[in-house]
């Protein structure tokens, strides 16, 4: 039988509860859909039952302050997603994901482990179809190189929900690599990347600050018109390639319409 926490994590979250102690009775009534009692510590369930762990060992859960809550599958029952760390999630999933919960009626139902996605830097940037369109910055670093994107969240499953990412706009930085960043000569165009997610000028719309080349600065980086920095100088890139320290690199904000599916530089 599903488990519902129904009045009490609904007086919880409009009671006289305040701070440190209304957060917390808050995070253990949400575990507890998950987690038998004596296992919650804190914000942190110790034994998450059912976590999609292949090894089959014990995984804990702990749950972030970071979550959002909007009608994303059903517009009657708004869902609540909620970040989390995970010793049992590897740098591959940024150490966590998310705990999704669905409101039914005057509670909560455990929906879903979503590991590999948090909602750390996510935003409602508009409707379609009656649901609330989420929309997230994301990023990941491997091997030196920081992959940061703006992306619609898909949501899909009824018992069980699952999210995934629609990429709207993707960026790659390398200084972390070469500690510089490095452009190809034949594209005209490339983003190092995107931060700032901010709601846009009309609905369905969103902005992002973002660190890029033009086609002037790669031509002119491809005719070795830049001077490399000395730390640069120590890596060899791959023919056609080509240096833009950071001091040439230039700044700017893109307007990204979801809907349309449209990207302009501002």
């Amino acid at each position: 039988m599903t488990r519902v926490v129904s009045v009490l994590l609904s007086l919880l979250l409009c009671s006289a509860f305040t701070g440190a102690a209304r957060a917390g009775a808050i995070d253990r009534a949400l575990l507890s859909l998950f987690c038998a009692p004596k296992a919650i510590a804190g914000a942190t369930c110790k034994d998450a039952k059912s976590y999609p762990n292949f090894r089959g060992d014990r995984c804990d859960v702990k749950l972030s302050e970071k979550r959002q809550q909007g009608r994303f599958v059903d517009p009657g029952k708004p869902l609540l997603i909620v970040s989390y760390g995970s010793e049992c999630e590897p740098h591959a999933t940024d150490w966590g994901g998310s705990v999704l919960f669905e409101q039914t009626g005057r509670g909560y139902v455990f929906r879903g482990y979503q590991p590999g996605m948090q909602v750390d830097e996510c935003m409602i940037a508009g409707q379609a179809g009656g649901l609330d369109v989420l929309v997230c910055l994301t990023g990941h670093m491997g091997q030196g190189f920081l992959e940061t994107a703006v992306a619609r969240v898909g949501f899909k499953g009824r018992a069980r929900i699952e999210m995934s990412y629609d990429f709207l706009l993707t960026a790659s930085d390398s200084t972390g690599a070469y500690t510089s960043n490095v452009v190809t000569c034949s594209e005209q165009f490339k983003y190092f990347g995107l931060s700032r997610l901010a709601a846009g000028p009309r609905p369905g719309t969103v902005v992002a600050q973002a660190d890029y080349a033009d086609s002037d600065t790669i031509t002119k980086a491809c005719a070795k018109g830049f001077p490399i920095p000395k730390d640069a100088q120590d890596y060899e890139i791959a023919p056609g390639e080509a240096f833009v320290p950071n001091p040439y690199v230039k700044s700017g904000s893109v307007l990204i319409d979801i809907f349309r599916r449209t990207v302009t530089l501002r």
